[in-house]
């Protein structure tokens, strides 16, 4: 490489840096001063609350392309350079061709396409590597060697990038891919936002990492749609979603919503663990039976009657009046609490009727003497009366998810009467405390309980209508005392003066200074349980459940979503095995699979072992083909049963040295992480352990489940006997921990090891 080359390539990056640095002082000096402004009409406000988001936004873009600003060039044979970066950037002369084109951009994408049997038009693809705001280094690949300037091969090392990229040590954070996206991945970022396209790859594959340039790709394309619906990107664990946060903002996109299957019921945190049983029984569209028999045994009537006093008459709330206005509350169609009104108004009037018999008979024997407006009246009154409103509270409560599922879960009558079609031991394995927290598998129960029993906003929306009432009647105060402190000084002059009230009435007072929501479309839908998401994808999507299927496309009625699994690595018993059984309720046929077959992040020798694994969970599964070897062979030490803490703990010190910088992953079967991890962090305190183990730390203990999507350059598989025994889907499990290394893997177990690792024997 000449050296000419490299200082050109400083002094292009120095200005390209200069740009950004302008066009980021720029923005914070129209932030600032969209700050300092305040007041006005409510449209003006809204309109400087959305100048304020997208300054605040092109602000925090900026910031996070600080690192990798330019990481590519392209030259052709009949155009000018191109430089290939994270963002876009554009001289001041906005007709002159761009500094920098986003990787996103249809201009970019023969950085990604090119090659020497279909160049179009390249002659050469320069990968820039750099550290910070400094070059440190040139890797160009020829793909016109006729055209080439070097005049030789040696110049042509197209996969150092990758290969680069491919064996650093890991940091306990995911990176972007954005330097090295190959032809496979490529296709799949910058396919449309229409429809379920279905992501099937093998472990190390770079499914996640697609996944996230994908989202970055089409917030990029279809910017207005989905910058106000919001995108959501589903993980299966929150240690998961914390190891990839970083990716997105390095591609300079921070308005997406990461969440968890436990985190979708807004005001609910699901985190707590329950035995595999129990979640898939929860997981079955069986509960959809169950949970609507839950919220009809709430619709209850009483054996004969029930009597309650209203102004010191005794009145009668008969079963057979109960059951009319039951049923014709059930026949509208309502949810729960909707169809209350109903059944309250339908009772309500039978009391009414009784009153009117007692107070407005005609002694004469005619015709009742109470007009309508009277009967009206006796309605209202019966309505206020808190004796009566009791009577009907009990017979037809208000109720809410969180209510009706702990209150389901923790009464065995209740259970009993909800699903008899049930067994006995099925109910036993759902059955837990009344104040037990919450667990994911509960949260598609709550969604659709939700659905169930919907929300009566009648109360809500008085409350807000005499809020506002009151806010007027507080403005009007205030413009009276404002009129009534005028000086006097001025009543004898001609010259009109205006005043507070000849400007602005009490009712736009009070428009002014209403509160303007600044939240972001993630923040807003995050707190929204009916928020519609203009795209969704989901990871590790195998494992979902049908309910929480139902749950997600309640979020996505557009059917946007992109899936991203392995239904080899299938390891909850509600999880799919087939991605035709997920979508054929939904969408039948209309879907699309891509398949990505080259393996980029586990080396062969590791494969090797995999792959028997693999054979063992489906004969029908070809592994991923993985691109590189890494000299290291996978190891495996019998150990005596008392000695496996020691031999850990020895173990792990001596991984730790040989990755250096790089990250040791310990992975227990869900028996032994406990004690495990008691013994390991007493032994080596920085090691981190839990239910949300730090990922930064060096050496980290975790169960299978917690390190789905994770990598590691060292991984050490405790007593892979038992991690297959823990589940009737243990062996996909154990594919999933032998994959987890990006360099070496080694065994420790004091029993016989499972037949699928006879190899490592």
């Amino acid at each position: 490489m000449r050296n000419d080359d490299i200082e050109s390539e400083k002094a292009y990056l120095a200005t390209l840096y200069d740009r950004l640095d302008l066009l980021r002082d720029q923005a914070d000096e129209r932030l600032r001063a969209i700050l300092l402004e305040a007041g006005g009409t409510p449209q003006g406000r809204s309109q400087r609350e959305a100048t304020r988001s997208h300054w605040a936004e092109q602000l925090a873009q900026m910031n996070a392309v600080e690192n990798g600003l330019a990481f590519g060039r392209l030259d052709f044979s009949a155009d000018n350079p191109r430089y290939i970066g994270r963002i876009g950037l554009f001289a001041e002369d906005r007709d002159q061709d761009p500094l920098l084109v986003d990787w996103r951009a249809p201009a970019a994408r023969a950085f990604y396409l090119a090659t020497a049997v279909s160049p179009e038009g390249v002659t050469r693809r320069r990968h820039l590597r750099t550290r910070g705001r400094e070059l440190t280094g040139i890797d160009d690949e020829v793909l016109d060697l006729a055209a080439g300037t070097d005049g030789g091969r040696e110049d042509v090392t197209g996969e150092a990038a990758l290969l680069s990229a491919l064996t650093a040590n890991r940091t306990g954070r995911m990176r972007d891919i954005v330097e090295t996206i190959q032809t496979e991945q490529d296709e799949v970022i910058r396919a449309g936002l229409p429809g379920v396209m279905v992501v099937q790859g093998g472990p190390g594959t770079g499914k996640t990492a697609v996944a996230l340039h994908r989202a970055a790709y089409l917030l990029y394309t279809y910017r207005a749609q989905l910058t106000k619906q919001g995108v959501l990107i589903l993980g299966p664990n929150a240690t998961f979603l914390r190891y990839i946060s970083q990716v997105l903002p390095s591609l300079a996109e921070t308005g997406v919503l990461l969440a968890t299957l436990g985190d979708m019921f807004p005001g609910v945190t699901a985190r707590a663990d329950e035995a595999p049983a129990a979640a898939a029984l929860k997981g079955r569209t069986d509960m959809l039976d169950v949970l609507a028999a839950a919220v009809a045994d709430r619709q209850t009537v009483p054996d004969d009657y029930v009597e309650v006093d209203h102004d010191g008459f005794p009145l009668r709330i008969d079963r057979e009046v109960c059951e009319d206005a039951r049923a014709e509350a059930r026949n509208s169609g309502r949810p729960h609490n909707l169809a209350r009104s109903i059944f309250v108004t339908s009772v309500i009037h039978t009391l009414s009727l009784q009153i009117a018999e007692r107070i407005g008979a005609d002694p004469l024997g005619g015709d009742n003497l109470l007009e309508e407006a009277d009967l009206a009246e006796t309605r209202r009154e019966l309505r206020e009366d808190i004796d009566v409103q009791a009577a009907l509270f009990d017979l037809w409560p208000v109720l809410t998810p969180r209510q009706v599922l702990r209150d389901l879960l923790s009464d065995a009558d209740r259970l009993a009467s909800a699903a008899p079609e049930l067994t006995g031991d099925e109910r036993a394995l759902l059955l837990r405390g009344h104040r037990d927290r919450w667990t994911p598998a509960d949260v598609p129960l709550l969604d659709e309980l939700a659905e169930l029993l919907g929300v009566d906003d009648t109360l809500r929306s008085r409350a807000v209508a005499r809020e506002r009432e009151q806010a007027i009647e507080y403005a009007e105060g205030v413009l009276e005392i404002v009129e009534g402190s005028r000086s006097l000084d001025f009543e004898d002059e001609e010259e009109e003066v205006l005043s507070a009230i000849d400007v602005v009435d009490a009712s736009s007072f009070v428009e002014r200074h209403e509160v303007i929501d600044t939240r972001t479309a993630a923040e807003r839908a995050a707190a929204d349980r009916n928020w519609v998401f203009g795209h969704v994808i989901v990871d590790e999507a195998q494992e979902l459940s049908p309910m929480a299927w139902r749950l997600l496309m309640r979020r996505c009625p557009s059917r946007s979503m992109t899936v991203v699994g392995d239904v080899a690595q299938t390891g909850e018993l509600a999880g799919t095995t087939t991605w035709e059984q997920v979508f054929e309720p939904y969408v039948a046929q209309r879907w699309r699979l891509a398949e990505l077959t080259v393996n980029y992040r586990t080396p062969a020798e590791v494969m090797a072992v995999a792959a028997d694994v693999l054979a063992a969970v489906d004969p029908s599964l070809q592994p991923p083909r993985s691109v590189r070897t890494a000299g290291v062979e996978p190891w495996a030490a019998r150990v005596r049963p008392g000695a496996l803490a020691e031999e850990l703990i020895t173990t792990v010190r001596r991984e730790a040295s040989e990755v250096g910088d790089g990250r040791v992953g310990v992975l227990v079967p869900a028996g032994l992480e406990e004690s495990l991890g008691r013994e390991l962090t007493a032994a080596i305190p920085e090691a981190a352990v839990g239910e949300q183990p730090d990922l930064l730390n060096q050496i980290v203990l975790l169960t299978v489940r917690q390190a789905k999507g994770l990598e590691f350059d060292s991984v050490i598989v405790v007593e892979p006997d038992r991690i297959v025994a823990e589940s009737p889907r243990g062996l996909s499990d154990l594919y999933v921990a032998v994959t987890r290394a990006t360099r070496g893997l080694g065994v420790l177990h004091t029993a016989d090891l499972p037949k699928v690792l006879n190899a490592l024997a």
